[in-house]
């Protein structure tokens, strides 16, 4: 495995743009510095370290599982959340079959009991743990088409094949995941499927979110072809961007059409694949608290079924003997204390305001052939150029913008290496996660400049 694994592409992103002082980055997806909550992280840990009592514990060993004060704060929080979707007026007003709200009070405590939820060094690591569970090398884990492409490098690190499924403005086309799954069950292949990855909301690399509808969709598939597999194949949701939405405009130039059917407009998103009926035994849902608050402070969390929970509790023992312990204490106060709905908020708006700033400095410098995706909420826009214009690393373009001091994801790395199709490489990332205004501004101005040398 370690000849095998390779650097992950974010760390030279990361090297060029820490490398040169004048190259402005609008790559990787750092938050927003300025908006860090110095003097709150402060305050809660100030009250941590306040007395031994309370300090001393905080500062030794925890458990495997989590802090069991964080745990039962954590799964009232994720639930609050799906049903604060399920119940919204917005959102009921649209056709749901079958609605979220339809389980019992007594499934749903199941569904976000503390003792489903696992505690973890960021989503990151849930990610590598339930990955390393499930799967055995050379199996297949099925994947948006295009995805977050550091999971790609865990996929190949871990010796295992991805299959694409393409993704719609509303999330996965399920006709084309149908399809996906039949090639799969003629060719012998069904029984190496362990799972489908989905990043659920304001997507990296393309912002978008995925439907409820599809996201019982999704599910009604597996179900459907496990038999055929001859075990379970799970859902793991990544909703690491969840909390980071912003009230939505309308689209530049759409490469695809704008789907309204469920989807969400404003700060309220549809309910996590949790909320569906029999998501407790086959959805595994990973989210954080370091993007909505303090990336330095990396805690995430996991909600499984069993036999998954126990195989990840197990697995991350080896690895850690659990999360470090000074920083659950600091969202344990973060959370009672309201602190971090409140920094949620402030970073919302934020957000929103540089996604503005972003939007218009695209539609003042980008050629008109350029297709570009307005985000909802997250970090990132996603640019399509035409096809025969490449972005890739070794293209015209990239070299191009180096050259000009901008850097951007290149498209081609979020795409597995699917030998069903051919791998695209005509999109490209951009974030306004870090950079600063006047950053953003003159980044597009130059990357538009470049772009129009190649794109008429």
């Amino acid at each position: 495995m370690g000849r095998r694994t390779v650097e992950p592409p974010i760390s030279w992103l990361m090297h060029a743009a820490l490398s040169r002082p004048k190259l402005i980055s609008l790559a990787a997806g750092f938050t927003d510095s300025a908006s860090l909550p110095v003097a709150e992280a402060r305050a809660a840990l100030n009250q941590v370290l306040r007395s031994p009592k309370t300090g001393r514990p905080a500062l030794q060993y925890g458990s495997t599982v989590g802090d069991p004060a964080l745990r039962k704060l954590t799964a009232e929080y994720l639930r609050k959340l799906d049903f604060q979707a399920a119940v919204s007026s917005s959102f009921s007003s649209f056709v749901l079959e079958p609605r979220p709200t339809t389980r019992t009070k007594d499934e749903d405590e199941k569904i976000y009991s503390p003792k489903r939820l696992l505690i973890t060094s960021g989503s990151q690591q849930l990610l590598y743990l339930t990955t390393e569970a499930l799967c055995d090398e050379g199996d297949i884990v099925l994947v948006e088409d295009p995805t977050y492409f550091v999971y790609l490098g865990i996929l190949q690190s871990r010796g295992l094949r991805a299959r694409g499924v393409r993704l719609e403005r509303d999330g996965l086309d399920l006709a084309h995941l149908e399809s996906v799954l039949q090639s799969l069950k003629r060719n012998g292949e069904l029984r190496r499927v362990k799972m489908i990855y989905l990043v659920s909301y304001f997507q990296n690399p393309t912002g978008v979110t995925t439907s409820f509808v599809k996201k019982v969709g999704v599910l009604k598939l597996l179900r459907r072809f496990e038999r055929a597999a001859g075990h379970p194949i799970y859902l793991l949701e990544d909703a690491a961007y969840r909390e980071l939405s912003f009230c939505a405009g309308t689209n530049g130039r759409d490469a695809l059409p704008r789907v309204q059917a469920d989807r969400q407009v404003g700060p309220t998103m549809p309910p996590s694949a949790l909320a569906m009926p029999g998501a407790a035994d086959r959805v595994i849902y990973a989210g954080t608290f370091t993007k909505p608050f303090a990336t330095g402070a990396r805690v995430g969390y996991g909600v499984l079924p069993e036999p998954v929970f126990s195989a990840v509790k197990h697995i991350k023992g080896n690895h850690d003997f659990g999360t470090a312990n000074l920083l659950q204490q600091l969202f344990v106060r973060a959370l009672a204390s309201g602190i971090y709905e409140r920094q949620v908020a402030r970073l919302q708006k934020r957000y929103a305001h540089k996604a503005s700033v972003m939007k218009l400095a695209i539609k003042k410098h980008f050629p008109t052939a350029v297709e570009w995706w307005e985000p909802e909420g997250g970090l990132y826009f996603w640019a399509r150029l035409p096809r025969k214009v490449p972005t890739g690393v070794k293209s015209k373009v990239f070299q191009t913008a180096l050259k000009n001091n901008v850097l951007y994801v290149l498209g081609e790395l979020c795409y597995a290496d699917d030998p069903a199709r051919r791998k695209p490489d005509h999109e490209m990332r951009i974030s306004f996660g870090n950079a600063s205004e006047t950053d953003i501004r003159e980044g597009i101005k130059r990357l538009g400049n470049v772009l129009k040398s190649f794109v008429k």
